[in-house]
């Protein structure tokens, strides 16, 4: 596996769960495999989760993790070709990726949506310099449109949770104060699409996603309709794909609470934290039982781990 962007990446997804179910019973099993290897974890946005989970599965199977916080840890990074550079950015990515890429055997990198230019983002602009010119394997840790690392430990998640062979999961649009990427929508239906689920996304009008993420799901516009039988609720807010960058509503209304929740088959409630309570779901939805904030914030580790080990077991 040389990157790891897209479901497509990790190949079957059954094998997938398999796998990552024997990194979570055994996380210390494959250690020998990242001796005298490096990882360097490149961040130009902040992260809690993405960051420990990330030195978590490198530590567990072996490797050095050094993590770069862009502008903080080093110079500001220019991005854009053709430039003249005259600002406040005194290095390139064109220099910086190379030099990176000589100091690790596997690159992970973070970078969001910057809402200025849909075309840039959704290009992948700074992901694909970093596979382009570092000569190293490279793994999206959240970028302009994608994470599928928390896609695929939501993958694992609801695996492990399902009750029936063929559960119904539903994701839905919640108000946020600020407009947020379209990146983790975008995975989990990509990679939902890719399961055996019955898979149904909800929003209010102007919120649809770019049309390949889509896919086969379901849209339904109607929250409670959609949540009707419901085994798992997995709630995040998303900007506008349309009207790239902007938030066309902040309606409380879709705020997930125990009267949306009241019409599901008792389901669980999914989101890939930070989590704004009581705009995107209240207290009593998140504090209950059913709620798998943090399991599913533990299968960051493993989802990290299993494609970690297939890049190292591929450098063999």
């Amino acid at each position: 596996m040389k990157k790891f962007f897209h479901v497509s990446d990790i190949g079957d997804l059954d094998a997938a769960l398999r796998e990552a179910a024997w990194v979570k019973a055994d996380p210390f099993h494959w250690k020998s495999l990242g001796t005298d290897k490096t990882a360097i974890f490149i961040f130009f946005n902040s992260s809690l989760r993405t960051r420990l989970s990330s030195q978590k599965a490198a530590m567990n199977l072996g490797m050095n993790a050094i993590v770069l916080n862009v502008g903080a840890d080093s110079w500001k990074l220019e991005t854009q070709m053709g430039v003249i550079m005259d600002g406040d950015k005194p290095e390139h990515l064109r220099e910086a990726i190379p030099v990176i890429g000589s100091y690790c055997d596997l690159i992970g990198v973070r970078s969001f949506a910057r809402f200025e230019d849909r075309d840039f983002d959704y290009q992948e602009t700074i992901l694909n310099q970093f596979v382009e010119y570092s000569g190293k394997p490279v793994i999206s840790l959240e970028s302009a449109t994608v994470h599928p690392c928390q896609a695929f430990a939501d993958l694992i998640t609801i695996d492990q949770y399902k009750t029936k062979p063929r559960p119904k999961v539903v994701l839905t649009w919640a108000p946020h104060p600020n407009p947020l990427p379209q990146a983790v929508p975008n995975s989990f239906a990509e990679w939902m699409n890719a399961a055996d689920v019955d898979f149904v996304i909800t929003h209010p009008e102007g919120y649809e996603l770019d049309p390949q993420f889509v896919g086969n799901a379901r849209v339904e516009y109607d929250q409670m309709k959609a949540f009707e039988g419901a085994d798992f609720i997995y709630a995040k807010s998303w900007a506008s794909y349309r009207e790239y960058g902007k938030v066309l509503s902040r309606d409380r209304a879709w705020t997930v609470s125990a009267r949306q929740m009241a019409v599901t088959d008792n389901a669980y409630f999914m989101h890939c934290l930070p989590v704004r309570r009581n705009m995107i779901v209240s207290d009593e939805v998140i504090d209950s039982p059913r709620s798998l904030v943090i399991p599913e914030a533990a299968n960051r580790v493993v989802s990290a781990q299993v494609v970690m080990k297939r890049m190292l077991e591929a450098m063999q």
